[in-house]
């Protein structure tokens, strides 16, 4: 029982990492993409980015499922599906988190790096990248908060190989009769952790904005 949950624990932690880490990469390159698109294509590109949070998570569940059914010779059962459909409905939130930073950024600190010779590599990477950092991290955080709290798209997407995570774990030991007593502290100490990431989040906004 312990094995099942340390096992649980562990793919966790390392699809809410895997997930976030790259909704964050894609997310900074989808706001400087959305940026840069004229009024008109921005607002339907920004309405898109919007759906997986306007729609419920049961329908994105159920879509992301029929999606891996059609295409399952592409996406094996297992962590893929599960890291693929978590950067799906993470992404968008991290696009949110950036675009602001980006939007009070002065357009011209960019130009004026061209001008004086940088490349448009290392213009993104010495002057925007940096620029929306803050936002980065916000949208990282959100990302592993929204990711290991997950549970609806997680059950449908992950197949039937055996693999759980935490929540998927909690809903079948509860199934069975209740929760073991190891998932009492384990609780607590998730809790814990969030509840100081989400400080350190509010507390680095708090101070970007006074700046």
């Amino acid at each position: 029982k312990t094995g099942e949950l340390v096992d649980a624990l562990k793919n966790t932690l390392v699809l809410a990492l895997s997930a976030s880490v790259i909704s964050t990469v894609f997310g900074a390159f989808a706001t400087i993409g959305i940026y840069c698109l004229k009024k008109r294509a921005k607002h339907i590109v920004l309405t898109v980015n919007q759906l997986p949070m306007i729609n419920s998570e049961i329908v994105m569940a159920v879509s992301l499922m029929m999606f891996f059914a059609v295409f399952s010779f592409a996406f094996p059962q297992g962590m893929t599906r599960l890291i693929i459909s978590h950067v799906a409905f993470c992404t968008p939130y991290v696009v949110l988190s950036i675009l602001p930073r980006l939007q009070k950024m002065d357009p011209n600190m960019y130009e004026a790096a061209l001008d004086l010779g940088a490349t448009p590599a290392q213009a993104l990477r010495k002057v925007i990248i940096p620029e929306v950092f803050p936002g980065m991290i916000s949208g990282f955080i959100l990302s592993l908060t929204l990711s290991i709290d997950d549970f609806g798209v997680t059950l449908f997407t992950k197949g039937s190989e055996g693999l759980n995570t935490l929540s998927t774990y909690i809903y079948a030991d509860a199934r069975k009769g209740g929760l073991t007593p190891e998932l009492r502290p384990l609780f607590t100490l998730i809790f814990v952790t969030i509840l100081i990431l989400l400080i350190v989040s509010n507390i680095r906004a708090a101070k970007s904005s006074k700046k």
